[in-house]
């Protein structure tokens, strides 16, 4: 498959947003302010290095926003179009982010995958992201338009 891959600017937000709307999976992941076109920018602002998406002939197919805090990385959003899966787009795009995290210095990548999303769990452990069953993951919304999860 032939396809290009850049950095993530805001100006591909909209693109990005309705590949986020093309599966179920990544639309449970979403929520209203920090991943409106505001909350991206901020995000690409604090990492505009990190973050990359693929494209081919102009529609964006793949995505992966990526960022750090000066010790630790977290995979925030990683997304295929569903028509361009198993042709190796999420592994190059996460060996992008991997490479350009270790350029900042960063050494240790974490990400959040729902427990119920087989392949993406399985690609996952495929790329040697080990299942931490030591930690209990916990949240506080700050903003009352943002969902607390399940």
């Amino acid at each position: 498959m032939n396809y290009t891959v850049r950095k993530v600017t805001i100006s591909d937000y909209d693109a990005i947003f309705a590949l986020w709307n093309a599966t179920e999976q990544s639309r449970r992941a979403l929520n209203p302010v920090d991943d409106s076109r505001e909350g991206i920018e901020r995000y690409l602002n604090r990492n505009p290095n990190t973050c990359f998406l693929a494209e081919q002939d102009g529609r964006v197919i793949g995505v992966i926003l990526t960022g750090h805090d000066g010790r630790r990385a977290i995979i925030h959003h990683m997304c295929v179009h569903p028509d361009c899966r198993r042709q190796g787009i999420a592994g190059h795009l996460v060996s992008l982010a991997e490479e350009a995290l270790q350029k900042e210095g960063i050494q240790k990548i974490f990400g959040l995958v729902f427990k119920d999303n087989e392949p993406a769990n399985a690609f996952w452990e495929s790329r040697g992201y080990s299942l931490r069953t030591n930690l209990n993951y916990r949240n506080k919304s700050l903003n009352s338009d943002i969902p607390t999860g399940e």
